[in-house]
């Protein structure tokens, strides 16, 4: 009878354990808002992202930066990992996921170099992109600066463009060649810090003021951590956008016979861009900067095409053939919604861009922009780009484009 009690007592007990140790792993990511950070060198560059979906093949994620949104579609699980792969940016998150975390790494793959691969993980929750400490703000960062990025003796001469509210700030660094996107971040006393990550590199800027209108800083990202000098300056602007690239001497228009992504050749004598005014932008799907200015096109080219206006796309892709090229440049035509064709141009590089356009002295940048007249003749190229993140320098990039095709138009 003893025996028969100790063995019912035992089973109760296993059966018990069962019980409780078989809750159901976490089968998806939850959705609602999570914290990220990515660790690099000793530092924490953290973003904000949100998850959507009521089922497994429904999940999709939004990357939040500013006012920005960027959607990941797709999600693969496996047991206990999840892999959040960035497809326009090689990229891919990847780590073991419980119902409030994600552990696991940052990889960044390329066709020439190594991976990358740093620390990441997540935490669920409407947790703020920085936590606030050191007091209220006693600086305000808002308006524009002239900002030198320092990396060993080289040293590159940019543009901060930020605003302020409270201690809340948003803003941009911007280059000749482009921007860094959406950066977020918060003002502590004379500190402050911002941080983006848009899908393609994460950035960390921290500084600290010395006085109303001067701060030094860090600049981290990836590769490396470059020193901050930065002086307020109302009239801060960079370099003439359409003084680094132009025609040869003797050349007037630009010629070139590409296939689109159905295999096709185009070329500007097609009867489809002849006695039109065009907008040629060289382009690539792994650039954020050419992801911004083809959102801005794209947009504008349904609603302007119909006055005699084409546009093409030259992308050049990571490697030189095109069935992995159809693939990255359909899947940004697709995100895009773009109506206008996108040809496949080569292999990235502004060495490949300069050797396809050759009636140009050169391609310095992706994304750059040609404006032919309807005579065929090249008017303008435009190097780089300023998104939606730098304010009021892409509104008066938006006032100087519409004005250059109003009148390349009535021509």
């Amino acid at each position: 009878m003893r025996n028969i009690s100790t063995v019912i007592f035992i089973g109760l007990i296993f059966i018990t354990g069962l019980i409780t140790s078989c809750h159901p792993p976490a089968k998806q990511l939850k959705a609602g808002l999570w914290r990220g950070v990515i660790s690099v060198r000793e530092n924490e560059i953290p973003f904000l992202f949100e998850v959507k979906g009521g089922t497994i093949d429904s999940t999709s994620i939004f990357l939040i930066n500013g006012e920005d949104r960027f959607e990941l579609k797709k999600v693969v699980y496996s047991n206990d990992t999840v892999s959040i792969p960035i497809d326009l940016y090689d990229v891919v998150l990847k780590g073991k996921f419980t119902e409030n975390s994600i552990d696991g790494q940052f990889i960044k793959g390329s066709s020439t170099k190594k991976l990358t691969s740093v620390p990441f993980n997540a935490k669920y929750g409407a947790l703020p992109r920085f936590p606030k400490s050191g007091g209220e703000p006693l600086v305000s960062l808002t308006g524009t600066w002239d900002v030198n990025i320092i990396s060993g003796e080289n040293t590159t001469k940019t543009v901060g463009n930020f605003i302020q509210k409270g201690d809340i700030l948003t803003g941009s660094i911007l280059e000749s060649t482009g921007d860094y996107r959406f950066l977020e971040g918060v003002v502590n006393g004379k500190r402050f810090s911002l941080s983006t990550f848009g899908g393609s590199s994460p950035y960390l800027v921290k500084g600290e003021f010395i006085n109303d209108s001067t701060f030094t800083g860090e600049f981290i990202t990836l590769r490396q951590t470059s020193k901050l000098e930065g002086k307020r300056n109302p009239r801060a602007a960079l370099p003439d956008p359409y003084s680094a690239s132009h025609l040869k001497e003797g050349y007037s228009t630009v010629e070139f016979s590409f296939p689109n992504l159905e295999g096709k050749l185009i070329s500007l004598s097609d009867s489809r861009y002849t006695g039109k005014v065009v907008i040629v932008t060289i382009l690539g799907s792994w650039c954020p900067n050419c992801l911004d200015e083809n959102t801005f096109l794209s947009a504008w080219y349904k609603e302007n095409h119909q006055r005699g206006i084409e546009i093409i796309g030259l992308g050049f892709e990571r490697k030189d053939d095109f069935e992995s090229a159809k693939i990255s440049l359909s899947s940004l035509k697709n995100r895009l919604g773009i109506e206008y064709e996108i040809l496949f141009a080569g292999k990235s590089g502004t060495e490949n861009a300069s050797k396809a356009l050759p009636a140009l002295n050169g391609i310095s940048a992706f994304p750059t922009t040609i404006f032919i007249d309807k005579k065929g003749k090249v008017r303008k190229v435009h190097t780089g780009f300023n998104g939606p993140a730098t304010g009021k320098f892409y509104e008066d990039f938006k006032i100087e484009f519409n004005g250059l095709i109003d009148s390349l138009v009535k021509e």
